[in-house]
């Protein structure tokens, strides 16, 4: 697991990266399907998300869950809003706000208590900094963030892969990986999360960038 000396795809301070065109270059001779898919799409162009705490990220990543990309932006704003300024309410800002206020902004009640809930974690500074999640890794990290009520193991893995920058998680619950993957091996049914695991080890130790690969043979033209 990633140390704090492992490279990441991206860090905030000066520490190591992966070499992308080293790691594309290993993806596709360990396995030329996938590296078929990668002559398709092109160069890996994952870049780390705008300057916020995890504590901002996962504020996003409750809303959106289980909504369309236009519906999940439409409520978050709402949200913020409520607000007044600009930006991400601090855990004291949430903290005073009612859960019937967070409602009427389109929140359910499952997301407006997820929201709640959050908020006291990082009032008790319960949630891991970058920092931290590299020293501890991703098994530790996952097992502190599914305390927050409403976060589980996939938005745990989104935030390793789309936050933190961990370059090698393969998350095998997700229904876009393995439809990625049905594409790109040509398989007349949706493989299970075995096979997409038992494939994923020739990726090693690049599973995050393989992953971004199928999630883009999901918008290719159909050859």
């Amino acid at each position: 697991m990633p140390g704090p000396n492992t490279p990441l795809l991206w860090r905030a301070d000066a520490g190591p990266v992966v070499d992308r065109l080293a790691a594309v270059r290993h993806l596709a001779l360990a396995d030329p399907t996938l590296g078929a898919l990668i002559g398709r799409v092109g160069a890996f162009t994952l870049e780390p998300p705008p300057r916020q705490s995890p504590f901002h990220y996962l504020q996003r990543a409750i809303v959106h869950q289980q909504l369309s990309g236009k519906a999940a932006a439409t409520i978050f704003e709402r949200f913020v809003r409520i607000y007044k300024e600009q930006g991400h309410p601090t855990p004291t800002e949430i903290l005073g706000t009612s859960e019937g206020i967070l409602r009427r902004a389109g929140l359910s009640t499952a997301k407006a208590r997820a929201i709640l809930d959050l908020a006291r974690h990082a009032q008790r500074r319960a949630i891991p900094s970058k920092a931290e999640m590299s020293r501890i890794g991703p098994v530790a990290t996952t097992e502190r963030l599914c305390r927050i009520r409403g976060v589980g193991p996939w938005t745990a893995e989104m935030l390793l892969m789309f936050y933190h920058g961990h370059p090698d998680l393969l998350p095998l619950g997700d229904l876009g990986i393995r439809k990625g993957f049905q594409l790109t091996y040509r398989m007349r049914g949706l493989p299970s999360p075995r096979t997409v695991a038992r494939q994923g080890e020739r990726w090693r130790p690049y599973r995050t960038m393989a992953s971004w690969y199928l999630w883009r043979a999901l918008e290719l033209p159909r050859p």
